[in-house]
């Protein structure tokens, strides 16, 4: 059983603001909780204050009690916390520590000094029921995101811990991969494992939950209990600020705008890791100017690359013509602004204001105040971007995209970790953004992201 008595957390980056706040609650043992809530709630902070990362890695102040087993976590060291808790992060990178993926779901077992017979027969298992074969033996640089995540939580798998805390799981995860993981976390469900989930894209989740729990600026909100949540709606949820409760694959939307007679051009666009995996082939694409254009397909299918080939970030074979003129990979550099899937590698400065204005031709701190006030981020100009959430960080990356008044904007899963409200806004924003006649591309898994502001659909897998 997990107990939490009366705990507040400051960290020491936000000392005047409470992450967590009086929190009382207790989950049972085999219980499986869905955490949810608008983007900075505390969700990240409560599995971190389990798991232990809180104040050993995020230093901060506690107060009250953290219980599990009737043992205090304060008194229990967070190696000594391995064994019975398994986390799987919302950036997987930050968990790796091996090179190739067969390595890494070996690392931890070989750390508790299981007999090799054991790890490979527990790999063995988990790559059966993850059906990642084709993801052995392969270099996890390499990887996409969300095979990466695939990986993630096969190495928590392998350990068999107790109880497992998911931050955000589905993130970078294609509709598939979604579903997989829902399949794993019903088997984690049949095994007795105690499953936290904190996530904001809940619909593959929702019915496998025994409760729900909403957090609002730390607090406990809401606490919907099995009995109500076949009743809850749509409308309910959006009242909550949360996402959608229905399932739909993105490939399935079919979106084509014919309005624009005025393309990008992309010709014998091709790339290739080496010469035997070719990652994409395109004989030519247009993708029309001044609209939204979502990249959908799953993972592993070259979704990012193709951004990373547009931008210039990856060489690559192929002219894009843009208003008549030709541009290769160096060209396009001074064309293109992207947001990457992992918006902390684009992140420099020492302060959430500052970050806007580095990416302004010219900076302005009066504009740069309003781009952040429009995505939500006004209060936070004196922050450290990295003290930010992760859906907080997104939206600053967004931010500087717009600052930098670049004619064509990249975004790689611009929703990962935002909220209904974020997510709406978001999508506002770049409506906002093409009547100015800015050309967004952005690859997703989000379909009611989709549905909310883009114009056509370009599935990767039928280019």
């Amino acid at each position: 059983m997990i107990e939490f008595n009366n705990v507040s957390f400051y960290y020491d980056a936000t000392p005047k603001i409470k992450s967590i706040s009086n929190l009382s609650l207790t989950v049972k043992k085999g219980e499986c909780v869905l955490i949810t809530g608008t983007s900075g709630c505390g969700k990240s902070t409560l599995l971190r204050l389990l798991n232990g990362l809180i104040p050993e890695f995020y230093s901060g102040k506690v107060e009250g009690e953290i219980y599990i087993d009737s043992k205090n976590m304060q008194e229990v060291r967070i190696e000594d916390r391995a064994g019975i808790i398994g986390t799987v992060f919302q950036n997987p990178r930050s968990q790796f520590f091996n090179v190739d993926t067969t390595s890494e779901l070996a690392f931890g077992l070989e750390n508790l000094a299981f007999p090799e017979k054991e790890i490979l027969y527990r790999i063995s298992r988990t790559v059966r029921d993850f059906q990642i074969e084709p993801l052995m033996d392969r270099n996890i640089f390499e990887l996409s995101g969300g095979e990466k995540q695939k990986i993630a939580c096969a190495s928590i798998d392998v350990l068999a811990p107790e109880i497992i805390l998911l931050d955000e799981p589905s993130a970078n995860l294609d509709y598939e991969a979604a579903e997989n993981l829902r399949e794993l976390i019903k088997c984690w469900k049949k095994e007795g494992k105690t499953i936290l989930i904190a996530e904001h894209r809940i619909n593959y989740v929702w019915d496998l939950a025994d409760r729900v729990i909403i957090l609002e600026n730390g607090t406990l909100k809401k606490e919907i209990p099995k009995s109500e949540l076949i009743s809850f709606t749509e409308d309910d949820a959006k009242r909550f600020g949360m996402r959608s409760l229905k399932r739909v694959a993105p490939i399935s939307i079919v979106k084509t705008d014919t309005s624009s007679d005025d393309y990008i051009l992309l010709k014998d666009f091709n790339y290739s890791y080496d010469k035997k995996h070719q990652i994409f082939s395109i004989k030519e694409m247009k993708i029309p100017k001044g609209k939204v254009t979502a990249i959908v397909g799953t993972n592993g299918t070259g979704k990012t690359t193709f951004l990373e080939s547009i931008c210039g970030m990856r060489k690559n074979s192929g002219i894009m013509y843009l208003d008549g003129k030709s541009y290769t990979c160096k060209k396009r550099v001074g064309e293109i602004f992207m947001v990457m899937q992992d918006v902390n590698h684009q992140l420099f400065t020492e302060s959430v204001l500052d970050e806007v204005l580095i990416s302004q031709p010219e900076e302005n701190e009066d504009e740069a105040k309003q781009i952040l006030s429009d995505v939500g981020l006004e209060v936070f100009c004196d922050r450290h971007p990295m003290s930010l959430s992760g859906g907080q960080k997104q939206r600053l990356a967004l931010a500087c995209a717009i600052a930098s008044k670049l004619p064509v904007l990249l975004l790689d899963e611009p929703t990962s970790g935002l909220d209904y409200l974020q997510m709406n806004a978001v999508g506002q924003i770049l409506n906002q953004l093409k009547e100015e006649g800015r050309t967004i591309i952005t690859v997703t898994h989000d379909s009611e992201f989709i549905e909310c502001c883009c114009d056509n659909v370009i599935n990767m897998e039928e280019v």
